[in-house]
């Protein structure tokens, strides 16, 4: 499998990363352990987990256990070195983790003890930050009444933050850093501050892409290209919208639909339609609309890889059956004329 490069570091990764979200929850420990195994039979070496999950639902008596499923994996075969291992500290109110506690300096060690003890590894290859401690764009609006946090407290909390991740990367404990869901303004500051010497300069950012879903292309395409900032594109699928299991009201058992009524505001009236037309793209062309979706985010230029995640083995292999698809000039120029009429759907 193709791999790239993590950003500005000499990390190599597999175009696809294996996302562990439901590892713990729906997904249990001996599929997820036959999961690793079928990724890394594939070519994929990258896996990305957090503190806080599985996440599907959210419960305080699982947090934590996606993490040590990995681990478990790890003890068993002893394979930690074939595996580009990214997690991620919560933060930004995840009220299951340290009481919603912001990410700081203090939290930083803690979280970092507890992720290595539990993935049974003495390093974490990238460590990121799961969300912002600032509101950002999971509103749906800025507010026109002002910022809702001080800009001077917020790059204090940064200049701080990358001051004891430099300790944790002088400690062995981290050997890169990256953000997730962050914004435009928010990679400004971090990079700068990084670049003034404040600590380790950010290699990626994981951030929503698909699709349906074109945000990095309107704010943070030049952040990537001209930063030399990985993008690592997660929910490729939009939650399962891109597959059309959920067209005509379908609502499959066990399914993220059954748990998320609206997939957090993705299940809308346009997205509905827009994916009829994707789906339209895929068998006018004889492809799976899964490989449509997941090579048409592979294939940009601002992408180092895929997250994706599957909940059954099953799923898996049509997902893995599909990752090595070439997307012709006139299937690009088919999914391009859905984007001008669908351009914005969720």
């Amino acid at each position: 499998m193709q791999t790239n490069r993590l950003g500005h570091s000499g990390i190599e990764v597999s175009r696809y990363c294996l996302g562990s979200i439901t590892w713990g929850g729906p997904t249990p420990l001996t599929e997820a352990h036959a999961q690793i195994d079928r990724a890394l039979a594939h070519g994929i070496n990258f896996i990305d987990t957090a503190e806080l999950y599985p996440v599907t639902p959210i419960r305080a008596e699982t947090v934590g256990r996606t993490e040590r499923i990995i681990g478990l994996w790890f003890a068993q075969n002893g394979r930690r070195g074939d595996v580009v291992l990214a997690t991620q500290h919560a933060g930004g109110g995840q009220r299951m983790v340290r009481q919603g506690a912001a990410i700081t300096p203090e939290t930083i060690r803690t979280a970092v003890e507890g992720s290595l003890r539990r993935l049974k590894t003495d390093y974490i290859d990238l460590y990121q930050f799961h969300w912002p401690n600032r509101p950002t764009w999971r509103d749906p609006h800025f507010p026109d009444d002002g910022h809702r946090a001080d800009p001077r407290a917020v790059i204090a909390n940064m200049e701080a933050c990358l001051g004891a991740l430099e300790a944790e990367r002088k400690r062995g404990t981290i050997r890169q850093f990256g953000l997730s869901n962050e914004t435009a303004w928010g990679m400004a500051q971090w990079l700068r501050l990084a670049e003034a010497g404040a600590g380790p300069r950010p290699v990626s950012v994981q951030n929503e892409y698909s699709l349906l879903c074109r945000h990095p292309d309107a704010d943070m395409a030049e952040v990537f290209v001209n930063e030399e900032v990985g993008l690592l594109a997660y929910a490729p699928l939009a939650l399962g919208l891109l597959t059309g299991k959920y067209q005509g009201g379908a609502r499959p058992k066990a399914s993220r639909l059954a748990m998320m009524p609206d997939l957090g505001g993705r299940k809308t009236a346009l997205a509905l339609r827009a994916v009829d037309d994707y789906l339209d793209v895929a068998l006018k062309h004889d492809i799976d609309v899964v490989g449509l979706a997941l090579n048409w985010v592979a294939s940009r230029r601002i992408t180092t890889s895929v997250v994706f995640g599957a909940t059954t083995t099953e799923q898996l292999d049509r997902i893995l059956g599909q990752i090595d698809l070439e997307l012709s000039p006139e299937v690009l120029a088919d999914v391009e004329a859905v984007r001008r009429a669908w351009p914005m759907p969720f």
